[in-house]
Parts: structure tokens; sequence; C-alpha cells
């Protein structure tokens, strides 16, 4: 498995960005590579990207999630991958936002990719036309304040 922890800051409350995020069916607003996301209930998701020019399905689900502070997920079925985001207030207008995820590659054009640090940038963009968009609006287009607490197997 390899792992990537990006940030960014953005200049928005902490709830506003919170928000933002949980609107999962958003993210291929600002994920460059995420062709659709639905929600499935609230914490299974079924992805659907755009890598390398393959379309790639797979569905994850939300394993915690504390409003403000953190959403963890681990993938169930399809691409290997797991992780968390964070919400960081760092005053009363500003917020960071750090996504640390873990992820297989699949195949030699994908481990090619991810030795080249392709991952990284694409983690870093993403986050930037997170921070873009949210920046612009000034508010989130909806939100869930819904608690998952994490199970133990």
């Amino acid at each position: 498995m390899k792992t990537t922890t990006k940030s960014v800051d953005v200049s928005v409350p902490v709830r506003v960005a919170y928000n933002q995020w949980t609107q999962f069916e958003e993210f291929p607003h600002f994920m460059e590579h995420v062709e659709r996301v639905d929600q499935v209930d609230d914490t299974t998701l079924r992805w659907v990207a755009k890598i390398d020019g393959n379309e790639q399905e797979w569905m994850s689900k939300i394993t915690e999630q504390t409003p403000d502070q953190r959403i963890a997920w681990t993938a169930v079925e399809g691409a290997t991958n797991a992780g968390v985001v964070t919400f960081h207030k760092l005053n009363d207008e500003a917020t960071r936002v750090t996504l640390q995820m873990e992820y297989d590659p699949d195949g030699l054009v994908e481990s090619i990719g991810t030795a080249l640090g392709f991952v990284d940038r694409n983690v870093d963009n993403d986050l930037d036309s997170f921070r873009k968009m949210i920046e612009e609006r000034g508010h989130e287009t909806g939100a869930w304040r819904g608690k998952v607490k994490q199970t133990v197997s």
C-alpha cells in the first residue's frame, strides 16, 4: 500500500468546509478524475473514476464521521483504498483540510505514475480545487451532520 498526506488551508469556517465535504455527489466538481459519486445510504458510496483512460468503479464505506472534525472511509469492493480527511480550525474564518489516503496502485501504469508523484500532484490539485470552489461560494451546498462511530472488528 502507498500513502499520501496533503493539506490545504481554506478561508471559510470549519463548519462550512466540513459541511461541503459531506456532499459527496459534488466531488466531481473539484476532483479531476472522479466522474461520479452516488451516495447509496448514510455510510455507503459508489465511485466512478477515469484513471489513465480506464474507468474504475468501487464501493466505499464511511467507518467514522464526527462533524467538523473527521471523516474516515475504506473501500469494500473494487479499487483498494482507505483514508481520513480531517478539519482543523485555524481561526473563526479559516480551516486546514488534511487528507491522508492509502491506496494500492493497480497495474504497471498506476505503479509508474505513483513512483513519479502523479497521485500526490492529483491530490494537491483536487484539494486546491476544493479550496477555490468553497471560497468562491462562501457557503456550503448542503450538509450531513450525523455521526458514524468507529467500530472495532
